[in-house]
């Protein structure tokens, strides 16, 4: 093992110019591939607990590893990301291109644009909650009562009244206030609701390119040509009319403006 990665490291400095790394240090072939190649250590160590509070001190530490492993998808599905990745999809497929953009270029843009949506959501949560707790003048249970309170607005401002009763319904709640219902009912509501509302736009953007499609398979047909795939044909004029109506900036703008 460590003659292959010092052989590595010497092919590397030969590429660059440089004298051998074996020369560098004065040091004959034979004798370099015998030095060790320093490697750190990481040691972990698990020992009896001496007193209660460190074994509820290792509980919590083992809770809040576990929530921050699923934070991501917490995070996408109570932010803007869900409605814009479905429109997103939708919009390519729409296009008829399932390689371009890449998936990852449509991701990006959808973790970037739900940055932009959600900046004044986080700044209060940063200033009622964050800021607070770091300055040790709040508890851990207050800041997330506080950091819900943000949040919990956003989702009801965008769910529909609808989802909203179905599971206020399901949950048995009694003559419910918006703002004190718990996330457990709010979240489920807003998740149905952005797909309803994801759909709804996707569907708006997906007809103009299936009547392209359409108008070409029948002019196809009328003419004869029954083995010329009509996507060859729709597709130029599909990507055309999407770059004279400057696309791309009227999707943003009205995602953007969907969440105003």
């Amino acid at each position: 093992m460590n003659r292959t990665m010092f052989i590595l490291a010497a092919a590397v400095g030969l590429a660059a110019g440089d004298s051998p790394l074996w020369a560098l240090g004065g040091l004959s072939p034979s004798a370099a591939w015998a030095q060790p190649v320093p490697i750190p250590s990481i040691e972990l160590t698990i020992g009896e607990p001496e007193s209660p509070a460190e074994v509820v001190s290792s509980v919590r530490l083992l809770l809040f590893l576990t929530v921050i492993s699923l934070l991501p998808a917490f995070l996408v599905m109570v932010t803007s990301f869900t409605r814009i990745v479905v429109v997103l999809a939708f919009l390519r497929a729409g296009l008829g291109i399932y390689q371009a953009p890449p998936g990852s270029v449509l991701i990006g843009l959808a973790l970037f644009l739900t940055v932009f949506i959600m900046a004044p959501v986080y700044a209060q949560v940063n200033e009622q909650a964050i800021e607070p707790f770091l300055r040790g003048e709040i508890d851990q249970v207050e800041a997330q009562e506080r950091a819900a309170g943000p949040l919990r607005e956003f989702m009801l401002r965008h769910t529909r009244e609808k989802d909203l009763d179905l599971f206020v319904r399901m949950a048995e709640i009694e003559n419910p206030v918006p703002n004190e219902l718990p996330l457990t009912v709010v979240i489920p509501a807003f998740i149905i609701s952005e797909l309803k509302t994801a759909f709804t736009m996707g569907f708006m953007l997906y007809l103009p390119f299936l009547i392209i499609d359409m108008v070409v398979a029948s002019i196809l047909l009328s003419m004869g040509m029954f083995m010329l795939p009509p996507v060859m044909i729709s597709l130029p004029f599909k990507l055309l009319l999407f770059v004279l109506v400057d696309g791309w900036y009227l999707v943003v703008r009205s995602l953007v403006e969907s969440f105003a």
